[in-house]
């Protein structure tokens, strides 16, 4: 794997995982940002990060789905008067503060992402007109 792969699978984590802005993620891995852009693009790290933060966000309905399977069947067996299993209600009573912890993780996740996302044009859009289009140099720091 070369030097840029690394560096390339490292900006990618920082972008997608972490949620960081391409500048940040240039300044982090010491390459322009004007690279981390194209790669960004080349590459479809948007499309990435929001799967990333779908699939986040569903775990908490996931597990409160489970945990509801789980309450149903221990509810039958008390209705039925049969023995209740102890592998699931101590699960179902594990289960259940974890749900409120992650919901409140998730909505600080998509918190940040509505934050991130901006309408209409950002500033790596306007940089990238004016140095593409407009022949507008920044310098580098």
């Amino acid at each position: 794997m070369s030097k840029q792969d690394v560096l390339m699978a490292n900006a990618e984590r920082l972008y997608v995982l972490e949620q960081m802005t391409a500048l940040a993620v240039a300044e982090k891995v010491g390459v322009n940002e004007r690279t981390i852009r194209r790669w960004k693009n080349d590459n479809q790290w948007d499309i990435k990060r929001k799967q990333y933060l779908k699939s986040k966000s569903l775990f908490h309905e996931e597990l409160y789905n489970l945990a509801r399977k789980l309450m149903s069947s221990i509810e039958f067996d008390l209705d039925n008067g049969e023995k209740i299993d102890r592998n699931r209600l101590f699960a179902f009573t594990k289960m259940l503060p974890l749900i409120t912890k992650i919901k409140e993780y998730e909505d600080i996740v998509s918190q940040k992402e509505s934050k991130t996302e901006s309408k209409g044009i950002t500033p790596d859009f306007v940089q990238l007109i004016e140095e593409e289009i407009l022949g507008i140099r920044h310098r580098e720091e």
